[in-house]
């Protein structure tokens, strides 16, 4: 409850007792068991801090912080609290508080978003659980991005610039050292995983604009942004490296400002041991370096755990309001995380801090604050004032109307996808493949043109061997032709040479009778002529010689 300009959470005995909110950016923390009340207290300080004007932002890891945006209902224990506490003359009232509702998911509340670039690469291949390696080569996908002005947004953008690296490493390595395929590859399968874990719905635009927080409603109360952490805390590096972003966001982005009136903001961390549990030391570093410096910058922070030992020592020590609930101690173990609580609260000689932190009911708390001179007062046992908002979670319907009727709404709820590194690599993948497909095709084009000339050459070649095989076919069938010709000449002048040859034989034949009998009567009678002229037997012989010669030579002149 926020009273006589202080942030009043509880009475011990008849003093009551506050933080002041000058010294409120100095940090907080909220321990005990489960069971203890550490969720009344966290409700009661974020109420004060929204009613004295400061925004606020609260992870709400069990869901039961959603009735901040509802009035507190009377019961009858709740009457004996504001009776027992005086509530009624402070000015006490059940009311309902200025509230936001974000979901990583967008499922029950705004899309709370950032991009792959303002989360960075520490952080992010701490999400991932990279080795030194597969980081150092994360770091250098980073710079090479931003050498390159390649804005790495979402998902896609990262695993684009993956591909794009591991397709150009031979390249690239020669400026920024060796990138393995095998990292790449591996960074890849990370950021696949990251993906399934709901990290493509977180990381996307509009980005959220921490600024946006920094804001109060028209009565001058601040925000309260509460963040469903339900489904988020199931992947623990997820959630740690979320609340880290945020911190770091936030110190990156607001101006120094020194010592506040009240600080411009405060965070409450719920199952704070999540943000430092398997933590590398540079990560703790960093986180230890944030806190030790954002409360220059005007912003409280207050982890809420169980145990102050799931805080680091670095970081712990930086925390000055201290409100220590119950713990219990069954086992040696146990009994010195007591010790070690206790050692961190400022003794009060009245009671005995270890016994008491045993003893301490639900709602009581050991506390110690820093006072106006930042000096961190006496342990109180303290009892815990309720909370005016309504306990427990409210219904969805007023849930989700208020989700809807929030101012950052219409700002966040819908998904904005902006060029980024993956319009950029795929438009100079597209324009690369584009000259690829072009020179391949000259070259094909250059091939097929070779093919069609070595082919019209071919059947040049095959054209002037067949036509000079058909020539010499038709040369050779014409010298045949013209053989057979001659041949079929000589025969048919043979034939008619031998018909002609016949012919005359028969003429010769018929004129040699005609001229045989012609002569032989012819030398008959000359014979006989020429043997009466000699006489006698010797004349006939002579005379038929005489005539057979003379038919002889007649015969012979005239068939020669």
């Amino acid at each position: 409850m926020f009273y006589d300009g202080k942030i009043w959470i509880g009475k011990s005995g008849e003093e009551n007792i506050y933080v002041y909110p000058g010294k409120a950016n100095r940090h907080g923390l909220i321990a005990g068991a489960t069971g203890t009340g550490k969720t009344v207290t966290l409700k009661v300080m974020a109420e004060s801090f929204s009613d004295a004007g400061v925004p606020v932002f609260l992870a709400d890891a069990k869901g039961d912080l959603s009735g901040m945006c509802s009035d507190g209902i009377l019961t009858e224990d709740m009457q004996k609290r504001i009776d027992f506490f005086g509530l009624d003359e402070a000015g006490f009232a059940f009311k309902n508080y200025p509230t936001n509702f974000w979901d990583v998911y967008g499922e029950t509340g705004i899309p709370l978003r950032t991009t792959i670039s303002e989360m960075g690469p520490l952080l992010l291949s701490r999400i991932m659980d990279l080795n030194d390696t597969q980081t150092d080569i994360l770091n250098v996908i980073f710079k090479i991005a931003d050498d390159n002005s390649l804005l790495l947004i979402d998902t896609k953008d990262l695993k684009s610039m993956l591909t794009y690296v591991s397709e150009n490493s031979k390249e690239l390595s020669s400026q920024y050292g060796n990138l393995p395929t095998v990292s790449l590859n591996a960074i890849l399968r990370s950021v696949i995983a990251l993906e399934s874990d709901g990290g493509e719905q977180f990381f996307a635009e509009p980005a959220l604009n921490i600024k946006d927080w920094l804001t109060v409603d028209g009565s001058g109360r601040g925000f309260i942004q509460i963040l469903n952490a339900q489904k988020l805390m199931l992947n623990p590096r997820m959630y740690s490296m979320f609340l880290l972003w945020m911190i770091s966001e936030l110190y990156e982005t607001l101006p120094e400002a020194g010592d506040l009136d009240k600080p411009k903001m405060v965070f409450f961390f719920d199952e704070a041991h999540m943000l430092f549990d398997s933590a590398p030391k540079i990560l703790l570093e960093k986180i230890e370096q944030v806190v030790k410096l954002i409360r220059s910058k005007g912003v409280g922070i207050y982890f809420v755990t169980q145990n102050p030992r799931d805080i680091p020592d670095g970081v712990l020590n930086q925390l000055g309001n201290k409100v220590q609930h119950a713990l219990r101690a069954y086992t040696p173990k146990e009994q010195q995380a007591m010790r070690a609580a206790v050692q961190g609260l400022r003794e009060n000689p009245e009671f005995d801090s270890y016994t008491a932190l045993s003893e301490l009911g639900t709602g009581e708390a050991l506390v110690s604050v820093l006072d106006d001179e930042g000096v961190p007062t006496i342990v109180k046992r303290t009892k815990i004032l309720p909370p005016q908002s309504r306990m427990g979670i409210v219904e969805e319907s007023v849930r989700q109307a208020r989700v809807e009727s929030a101012m950052l709404y219409g700002k966040y709820n819908y998904y904005v996808d902006n060029e980024s590194a993956y319009e950029r690599l795929t438009a100079i993948k597209e324009e690369r493949d584009a000259v690829k497909a072009e020179e391949e095709r000259l070259r094909e084009q250059e091939k097929a043109e070779a093919e069609a000339a070595k082919q019209a050459e071919k059947e040049r070649i095959a054209a002037e061997k067949q036509a000079e095989k058909e020539r010499i076919a038709a040369e050779k069938q014409a010298e045949k032709e013209r053989i057979a010709a001659e041949k079929e000449e000589a025969k048919r002048k043979a034939a008619a040479e031998k018909a002609e040859a016949a012919k005359k034989n028969t003429y010769k034949r018929a004129a040699k009778s005609v001229a045989s009998s012609t002569a032989g009567t012819l030398g008959r009678e000359a014979g006989n002529l020429l043997g009466k002229s000699v006489g006698g037997t010797f004349g006939k012989r002579i005379g038929g010689n005489v005539g057979a010669s003379l038919a002889r030579g007649i015969i012979g002149t005239l068939f020669k």
